[in-house]
């Protein structure tokens, strides 16, 4: 499978831009996922063919805030990207996770509620 990013509740413009001028020496798709799209399971909008996509749209609120859901990178890859992330000063980006058979069937509320409830236990100050 191609190295992905599915990127859920894109910033404006000029962040968005930043981050694809960081992310595009390294060749790695994002995807931009419109808000319609999210109760389909993160696998299937990652291109998975044994995760099923799901009847209907999404109408519930916008995400907090963009989210990015890392596919099919190996580990050097991810380091990579979350590095050219970090260094474009797009962010901070603090709800990011990596597909596993473990989330694939989990929607893109689902998993920010999951990354939000990590991000506060570990960060409880914020």
């Amino acid at each position: 499978m191609k190295e992905t990013i599915l990127l859920f509740n894109a910033p404006e413009k000029e962040t968005l831009l930043r981050i694809e001028a960081a992310l595009f020496p390294l060749h790695i798709r994002m995807k931009r996922i419109s808000k319609e799209n999210y109760n389909q399971p993160l696998g299937s909008l990652a291109g998975l063919k044994d995760v099923l996509p799901a009847e209907g749209s999404y109408e519930g609120p916008e995400l907090p805030a963009p989210m990015f859901i890392f596919c099919f990178l190996s580990e050097n890859r991810l380091n990579q990207a979350l590095a050219a992330l970090r260094r474009c000063g797009a962010g901070p980006f603090p709800y990011k996770a990596v597909l596993t058979p473990a989330n694939s069937t989990w929607t893109a509320p689902d998993c920010f509620a999951e990354i939000r409830r990590e991000h506060e236990a570990l960060h409880p100050d914020k």
